[in-house]
């Protein structure tokens, strides 16, 4: 009885250790190849309509707030300390404050920038289904381009000669 005990334990430990280094060596493998596609940011239904983007369409009913809500009373004391922020500073130089959120469907994807003044930053980039994409920067221009197959989708943002301009080009 104690020699088949042994036996046993001898098995479990050495399949136990079989089925970890496996599994190691499968993920350190796919670590490298397999990622998860990047998430879109959220934008409002006011930001989302541009010249040259698709209209958001709904088809609910939205209910109307009530004209008796009562505003919730005022406080007076003042915070005593300013957030931090939350997001590292980079090192290229960043739009103006007063930028503005912009999205360009097309149909290889959306491009969404942030168009400041004197400069424009890529906020996301999403190919559509089949799609794939693909983003270059410099110091005066963006340029993300979708492909599937022989078809390109090309959204293209400058702001070398004033302030940002995009312009979407099918090839």
């Amino acid at each position: 009885m104690r020699r088949g005990l042994v036996h046993v334990l001898a098995w479990s430990l050495a399949t136990g250790a079989a089925v970890t280094l496996s599994w190691w060596g499968v993920h350190t493998v796919m670590a490298g190849t397999a990622y998860d596609p990047p998430r879109a940011l959220p934008i409002t239904a006011g930001d989302a309509t541009t010249q040259e983007s698709k209209p958001l369409a709904s088809s609910t009913q939205r209910a109307e707030p009530s004209k008796s809500a009562s505003k919730p009373p005022a406080t007076t004391s003042k915070p005593t300390s300013t957030p931090s922020k939350s997001a590292p500073q980079s090192a290229s130089p960043s739009p103006t404050s007063s930028g503005q959120i912009k999205s360009y469907d097309t149909d290889g994807g959306r491009a969404v920038f942030d168009l400041g003044k004197t400069s424009a930053t890529l906020v996301s980039a999403t190919p559509g289904s089949g799609w794939s994409m693909q983003v270059w920067k410099t110091e005066t221009w963006i340029r993300v381009e979708f492909s599937s197959g022989a078809d390109r989708v090309s959204v293209f943002c400058t702001w070398h000669d004033g302030p940002p301009h995009v312009e979407i080009g099918t090839y």
